[in-house]
């Protein structure tokens, strides 16, 4: 009863949906509006049938996923992969890190009859939910198709607990088509259980974000980078959003008057934000160009990062870095991307979208938090000043990121296993 409810409360906010996507998201990113059938399981014939199919909400999720779906590919060449997502950036993503190595598509809209055509036409093998992109419709589909279903670096915070708790036969639903849970903690399968997840079907693997690792082709070009800034002092702001792109901004300025030749390298979150921030830029004063199509300069104070796929290396070139999305109340964003190039991370409060990395990086020394502006600035000059204590940083970083290392193996395991099992 509870899934037809949802189900039907979906149809009848359909006409919002579809406003938002291609009316709303489709204006201010025309991208929006391509591969739109794929949304409602159309236009499908270019997928494989009976691949593994990982979900990968976006682009964080994309990058997270990354090096586990690489490995996976290495040991299993044989099995075609399908990675679905929710956003052109995503998309993007994928296709910018596996090229013709995987296929991907837009996941159908939560809609009964869109999944249950997406599930029936491509018959995938295994279905690999990545984090807690836990829709009903298309799991049970997949279930009542006798298709395993894995949740995978699955996390549930106390908040995301009491939310489902709220909808709990609806949660019920979902929890009961799940063949295997692999999660980050022990809190983490505490909470699953306490929700209704029967505890055989849960397994700690820890994080696979902690198996972030720079290749050769990475650690070159940070190289490269690096003598463009003629060891200039740089900081990262990566992953910024609207109101923190002016706080970044007006922190930058109060960096200068103390270090003069620092540099600022901001990466917005997301595409359709990239002029906005140049627009800020202007009115700044600061002088600045964009990554896209200009060659940094000794006198610019500011690099806009306006392309895709080049953070890690980004962070690769700073002293030190400021994660996004948690000086204001987004949750933050993966802090692992600079720690891989042992720089250390700063970071406002609001971090519970890392509440599993954060408290290892504070507890060890290899993040700082920052409440505000000056906040932000003081900790930038001192870094700046004092590069013993930024190289400490990024090096305790590192060797939390290191020592966490591992979850990739444990979960290749767990797939090969169920492939293994009778569908």
């Amino acid at each position: 009863m509870a899934r037809l409810l949802y189900s039907v409360l979906l149809v009848l906010i359909s006409p919002l949906l579809i406003i938002y996507l291609w009316g709303i998201r489709g204006k201010k990113q025309p991208a929006y509006r391509q591969h739109f059938r794929e949304r409602f399981a159309y236009s499908l014939s270019h997928l494989p049938k009976h691949s593994v199919l990982f979900h990968c909400a976006s682009v964080g999720e994309v990058l997270a996923a990354t090096p586990l779906i690489k490995q996976f590919i290495k040991q299993n060449p044989s099995h075609p992969i399908i990675i679905t997502c929710n956003t052109p950036t995503g998309r993007a993503q994928i296709e910018a890190n596996f090229g013709e190595q995987v296929h991907s598509a837009y996941l159908p809209i939560d809609f009964y009859h869109a999944t249950r055509r997406f599930i029936r036409i491509l018959k995938p093998k295994l279905v690999c939910i990545l984090e807690t992109e836990l829709w009903p419709n298309l799991i049970a589909q997949a279930k009542s198709n006798n298709i395993n279903v894995l949740v995978l670096n699955a996390r549930l915070s106390e908040k995301s607990f009491k939310g489902y708790k709220r909808a709990q036969a609806l949660s019920h639903v979902i929890l009961q088509s799940i063949s295997i849970l692999a999660c980050h903690n022990k809190d983490d399968a505490q909470r699953f259980m306490r929700l209704g997840l029967n505890e055989d079907k849960i397994v700690t693997t820890g994080s696979i974000k902690f198996d972030i690792q720079l290749n050769e082709l990475e650690k070159a070009k940070i190289i490269e980078l690096k003598k463009q800034f003629a060891q200039r002092p740089v900081w990262v702001a990566g992953s910024t959003h609207p109101i923190e792109h002016e706080k970044v901004i007006a922190a930058h300025k109060l960096v200068l008057e103390t270090q003069p030749n620092a540099l600022l390298i901001i990466a917005p979150r997301h595409p359709e934000q990239f002029n906005a921030v140049a627009t800020l830029l202007e009115a700044s004063t600061l002088r600045f160009l964009k990554r896209s199509s200009e060659v940094i300069k000794d006198n610019t104070q500011v690099l806009l990062a306006d392309t895709l796929g080049e953070l890690k290396c980004l962070y690769g070139v700073g002293n030190v870095a400021f994660i996004g999305g948690s000086l204001i109340a987004r949750g933050g964003h993966n802090p692992l991307e600079a720690a891989a190039s042992e720089v250390g991370v700063l970071t406002g409060p609001h971090t519970y979208n890392f509440a599993h990395i954060y408290p290892v990086l504070f507890d060890k020394f290899g993040a700082i938090e920052v409440d505000d502006i000056d906040s932000l600035a003081n900790h930038i000059s001192h870094l700046f000043k004092n590069n013993a204590d930024a190289i400490a940083l990024g090096k305790n970083a590192f060797d939390v990121l290191r020592q966490n290392q591992g979850a990739i193996a444990k979960t290749i395991t767990i797939i090969e296993q169920q492939l293994g099992q009778p569908q």
